[in-house]
């Protein structure tokens, strides 16, 4: 019985032994995987290293994709159609589509289209800040153009003559010395019209159609204005001459205007009917609401029939 039991306990000992793993070497087909599994090599970095992160590049894998090599006069004929697809932004219209018949892409400067150069959003054209010497064509539709901060010293006739729904041109902070005597007369849709900040002596003849004219912080100085310039304007509404060294106020002013800014001139005195009109005490200027005198040498208290017709009494020394 003794010896059975030690037989038995042989044969179970020798079948533990058999099925237990291997201590081989694992052998993997590399020609299946395709795969480096020398994983100790993946994680293995030095912990000193000084490696500048602004130098590490991040990129994005593409797929390879499978085209047929081109020949020179293949390649070309690609272009060619690339550039025939390509969509172009001309007088303000929508890049989408072709060129309409006839139509031609203003150039500016270098041959470069203004809108390019610039930037339009349907028929408005800003060219702020561009360092402009002169006024750049401009597509014929447009009805707004911003020309503020640039070097345009001079006002051809011909710089906006062609623009017949031009609305509103503002050349604020420019170093405009002249303009053409014709340059604006004949825009019979401008609305607005913004000279501020410039070195302007004179004056030009100017279109009625005009609601807001800002000439402020030029040089006009006592014959910078025309005799009635602004009387035919029926529509002007805003009018700023500050800080021209103006030494009297542009008279007769029309019964449309609501705002005058004189500030910083040089007005020593104001007329009795310089406003109203003394020939008809019942005269009444409901329109004119803001007239701004303050920084003249001039007192306002000594002509107080000057304001008689007015809503309000002007901004200025009273004493």
């Amino acid at each position: 019985m003794k010896t059975f039991g030690n037989m038995f306990l042989g044969l179970f000992i020798l079948k533990v032994v058999v099925a237990a793993p291997s201590t081989d070497a694992i052998n993997y087909d590399t020609d299946t995987y395709e795969v480096d599994l020398e994983l100790d090599n993946i994680y293995d970095y030095d912990d000193n290293s000084n490696t500048d992160q602004g130098e590490i590049e991040i990129g994005t894998v593409l797929p390879i994709v499978n085209r047929p090599i081109l020949s020179p006069e293949e390649v070309q004929e690609e272009i060619e159609e690339d550039e025939e697809s390509t969509p172009k932004l001309i007088d303000g219209s929508s890049p989408q589509g072709p060129l309409s018949p006839g139509v031609q892409i203003p150039e500016a400067s270098g041959g470069i289209s203004t809108c390019i150069l610039c930037g339009c959003i349907r028929t408005t054209v800003y060219c702020d800040d561009h360092n402009l010497d002169s006024v750049p064509p401009l597509p014929k539709d447009t009805t707004h153009v911003y020309l503020r901060f640039n070097k345009i010293s001079k006002i051809n006739k011909n710089d906006f003559s062609y623009l017949n729904k031009l609305q509103k041109i503002d050349l604020t902070s420019n170093i405009i010395t002249e303009i053409d005597e014709d340059a604006f007369r004949n825009l019979q849709q401008l609305n607005e019209l913004i000279l501020l900040d410039n070195r302007v002596r004179q004056l030009p003849e100017l279109p009625n159609t005009l609601n807001f004219l800002d000439v402020s912080k030029n040089r006009l100085g006592r014959k910078g204005i025309k005799q009635e310039a602004f009387k035919d304007m029926a529509d002007l509404r805003l009018l700023y001459l500050t800080n021209n060294d103006l030494d009297h106020i542009p008279i007769p002013l029309p019964d449309s205007l609501q705002a005058l800014h004189l500030q910083d001139n040089n007005i020593q005195e104001l007329h009795e009917d310089t406003f109203c009109n003394m020939k008809d005490f019942s005269y009444a200027r409901r329109a004119l609401e803001d007239i701004r005198l303050d920084g003249n040498p001039i007192n306002l208290s000594k002509t107080p029939q000057a304001y008689m017709c007015l809503p309000r009494i002007p901004v200025g020394r009273l004493v």
